[in-house]
C-alpha cells in the first residue's frame, strides 16, 4: 500500500502521510527537520498552512524556503534560500541545546513500542546485517526539541518491539521516561497508515488514528508488537486538492531539479 492508489480517492498512502504529518504543524513555529520524508512534510506545511514556519536543517541553515526538495542536508539550496546561515556548533547548542526548537521531524529505519529509534544497525552491532546511515543529529534532535514527530512507512520490519540499537532515545528501552532529556520526546508517530501516540501511562505507542480507508486489522497486522487503540480513535481527513498538488508540483520539481 507504499505506493499504491489509496481506492478511487486519488492518491496514494504516502501522500497522505505527508500531508499528515503537514498539518501537525503550526504557523510559526521552529521545527527541526530531517532530510527525506520530515523535510518533504515540513515543506508542503511551509507552502500551504504554515508559510511563518521557521525551517532548521541540520547543516547551519535557519529558515530556509528551498524552492526543490534537498538531495542532503549539505545541499546548496537550502543555504542560497535560507534567512542565515549559521555553523552547525550553534545549531546545536543556541538554537537546539538552548531550547529554541518546538517540533524536531525525524525518521528512522526502526521504531519501538516506547518510541526508541534505530537508524544505526539491523542485527548485532558488532556484527550488523545492514549498516545504516547512522546517527547524525537525530540523538540531539531527539533529546532537546521541545517535541519530536516521527514518520517512516508502516510495517513489521520498522515498527518492533525492541530496536537493534537506540540511536535516539524515546522513552526508554522499558519506557521507563525521559530522565535527563529535556524534550518530551515523540509526541506523534505519522506512518502510511495512520497516527501512533504514546499512552500517557505506560509511554507505549497506541493508535491514535486511522487514515481514511485503511482496515484497522492491516494496521495491526503490519505493527511487530500487539497494538492497543486509543479510547477515542479517530479516523483523519483525506488530502485536499490543493494539498495534492502542491505536494506533486514540489516533488515534480525536484525530479526535475535532480535529473539536470
Amino acid at each position: 500500500m507504499d505506493e499504491a492508489r489509496a481506492g478511487s480517492e486519488g492518491y496514494t498512502s504516502d501522500e497522505m502521510m505527508t500531508v499528515t504529518a503537514s498539518r501537525s504543524l503550526r504557523n510559526g513555529q521552529v521545527c527541526f527537520v530531517g532530510i527525506g520524508l520530515p523535510s518533504e512534510a515540513a515543506n508542503l506545511a511551509r507552502l500551504t498552512h504554515a508559510p511563518e514556519v521557521v525551517l532548521i536543517y541540520e547543516s547551519g541553515t535557519i529558515g530556509t524556503a528551498p524552492d526543490v526538495l534537498p538531495l542532503s542536508i549539505g545541499d546548496g539550496e537550502l543555504a542560497e534560500r535560507a534567512d542565515l546561515v549559521v555553523s552547525v556548533p550553534e545549531v546545536f547548542s543556541y538554537w537546539l541545546q538552548g531550547g529554541r526548537v518546538d517540533v524536531g521531524f525525524l525518521s528512522a529505519a526502526q521504531i519501538d513500542r516506547f518510541g526508541n529509534l534505530n537508524t544505526t544497525v539491523i542485527g548485532s552491532y558488532r556484527d550488523p546485517k545492514v549498516r545504516l546511515p547512522g546517527a547524525g543529529g537525530a540523538p540531539e534532535i531527539a533529546s532537546s526539541a521541545r517535541e519530536v514527530t516521527v514518520m517512516l512507512r508502516h510495517s513489521r520490519r520498522s515498527l518492533v518491539p525492541e530496536v537493534d540499537f537506540i540511536t535516539s532515545v524515546g522513552f526508554g528501552p522499558a519506557g521507563e521516561g525521559r530522565a535527563g532529556h529535556q524534550g518530551r520526546g515523540p509526541t506523534a508517530v505519522i506512518t502510511n497508515l495512520g497516527v501512533l501516540a504514546p499512552d500517557p501511562d505506560t509511554n507505549e505507542l497506541i493508535l491514535v488514528a486511522a487514515h481514511p480507508g485503511v482496515d484497522l486489522d492491516t494496521v495491526i497486522e503490519e505493527t511487530g508488537w500487539e497494538l492497543r487503540f486509543a479510547p477515542d480513535l479517530r479516523f483523519g481527513e483525506p488530502p485536499t486538492d490543493d494539498e495534492l498538488a502542491v505536494l506533486r508540483d514540489l516533488k515534480m520539481r525536484t525530479e526535475r531539479a535532480h535529473m539536470q
